[in-house]
């Protein structure tokens, strides 16, 4: 993290306490408050590469990737509106209507 420098229009979205993190390891960084429709693009771009970190994980990694996934998803959720709990309401509803992930089926097509 220290001593990781960007050139203009470079940057990513991070969490809120990375900055006073930088400061307090003696570096400045350059940050600023994206705008909406920036900040949900990011957010986006930042799912992105949080998935890829996960799919990449191995088993002692991935829980730690996999709740800097579930932090991006609640950041998502905020900006659309959501708390969590009416995106776990959702979640839910999608499960009682077409089923979870838990019984591992896997779909080969028709017949």
């Amino acid at each position: 993290m220290a001593g990781t420098e960007t050139s203009a229009g470079d940057g990513k979205s991070v969490r809120d306490r990375i900055p006073q993190i930088i400061r307090n390891e003696g570096a400045d960084p350059v940050t600023y408050v994206a705008g909406a429709e920036e900040y949900r693009a990011r957010l986006r771009e930042k799912l992105r590469e949080e998935v890829a970190e996960l799919l990449d994980a191995d088993e002692g990694s991935a829980p730690g990737e996999l709740a800097d996934v579930a932090e991006v998803l609640l950041a998502l959720a905020a900006d659309l509106g959501l708390s969590p709990e009416q995106l776990e309401a959702i979640r839910v509803a999608k499960a009682g209507e077409r089923g979870s992930f838990a019984g591992r089926i896997v779909w080969m097509g028709n017949r």
